[in-house]
């Protein structure tokens, strides 16, 4: 199962008013696992970034002058997502955007959730923690994921913590891979603004195992679950099953 955990920035908040995408970043999972291949690609978006987006990022107009414009990274976008689902943090926003810039294209490409599923890690956080703050600062507390280095926000960052964050709050394991330079992409030469990957030495993600109570509260019960089913606890088989295996 191949997965995308995407990210973007942009000039501005409505697609309305003309803003455009400036930055994108993404990050494979396959079989719920890191691989360390990503896509990275700033945008030259045709239009100044707002003040008030500038403050989210940090990405300025002169950056962004010599950087190619949407429709000359289209191809190689959607080549490195190809058909694999997307994992999104408020996946409305960075949907209507990609949507936005599909529909300058010449040929206009399919809108970009057909035929794969859209996750929205955002839906996911609210329903699990419902009246809580669920932006990305805060799950990454609840979970433990480290975010130090987010002191802006920035596509491919946010989109390597959101992994870590999405993993965890769907109880799964990581098995990170991010210490390596593979990219899929051409080299973006940022200049001022430089790509921060997660340190590879970064303090691994918790692991909570049970403690013994837990461990005889659990036995406890499978014992009368056995009694009740006349010995045919399908759990308590299994285990007999990998102790002679």
């Amino acid at each position: 199962m191949r997965q995308i955990v995407l990210d973007t920035e942009t000039t501005g908040l409505e697609t309305s008013q003309g803003h455009r995408i400036i930055e994108i970043g993404c990050v494979e999972l396959f079989n719920r696992r890191l691989t360390g291949r990503h896509y990275h690609q700033y945008i030259n978006p045709e239009r100044e970034v707002d003040a008030g987006a500038f403050q989210v990022h940090g990405i300025s107009n002169e950056m962004l002058a010599d950087k190619p414009k949407f429709a000359q990274i289209a191809e190689e976008f959607m080549a490195f997502v190809g058909d694999a689902d997307l994992i999104i943090h408020n996946a409305a926003f960075d949907i209507g955007f990609i949507n936005a810039e599909f529909a300058r294209l010449v040929p206009r490409p399919a809108t970009i959730e057909t035929n794969r599923a859209i996750i929205d890690s955002l839906l996911l956080a609210r329903a699990k923690h419902p009246g809580q703050k669920n932006n990305l600062d805060a799950l990454c507390k609840r979970y433990g994921v480290d975010n130090s280095q987010r002191d802006l926000h920035g596509a491919l960052l946010d989109a390597e913590i959101l992994a870590d964050v999405y993993l965890l709050m769907t109880g799964g394991q990581t098995a990170l891979s991010l210490g390596g330079n593979q990219s899929s992409n051409k080299d973006s030469n940022a200049t001022g603004n430089e790509i921060r990957r997660l340190s590879a030495a970064r303090k691994p993600l918790p692991i909570l195992t049970a403690s013994e109570a837990e461990l005889a509260s659990h036995a406890e019960k499978l014992a009368s679950i056995n009694k009740s089913s006349g010995g045919n606890c399908i759990w308590l088989k299994d285990a007999v099953v990998d102790a002679q295996s």
